[in-house]
């Protein structure tokens, strides 16, 4: 018994030949967005990285990872161990304080203090202000 090999059906409407355009024509029928839908639509992977890298959101995140270690490496151990980096948005950067005798402390006496550290790192656009707050 001779089977035919087997094919997968064709993706999408047939192509159109040029009886199928001549006929088309002679009906009325449009063929353009057809034609437009057939087109090769695949992008080089050169262009879709850096879209794909900005909805990710990596730069940001890359830039997160890094105040998280200048902080670490920067800043008074005593303050290190109360208080850390929660991220930075819009240019101000959010720091989560364990206690809210620390979050005065630090806030009264030493907010000008790492605010230039961390804006002589990372400069006055990326940090513009430091928010605390407990948590």
């Amino acid at each position: 018994m001779n089977r035919p090999p087997f094919r997968s059906p064709p993706l999408g409407p047939p192509r159109a030949g040029p009886r199928q355009k001549i006929l088309a024509a002679w009906r009325g029928v449009d063929t353009v967005p057809l034609e437009k839908s057939r087109k090769n639509s695949a992008k080089a992977a050169e262009q879709l990285v850096p879209q794909v890298l900005t909805k990710l959101g990596l730069d940001q995140r890359r830039a997160e990872a890094e105040i998280v270690k200048v902080w670490n490496n920067l800043i008074d151990p005593n303050i290190t161990a109360h208080a850390q980096p929660a991220g930075v948005h819009k240019g101000t950067l959010f720091v989560n304080v364990d206690s809210s005798v620390w979050l005065s402390e630090i806030v009264r006496y030493r907010r000008r203090e790492i605010l230039a550290l961390l804006q002589h790192s990372f400069g006055k656009e990326f940090i513009a202000k430091i928010s605390f707050r407990a948590g």
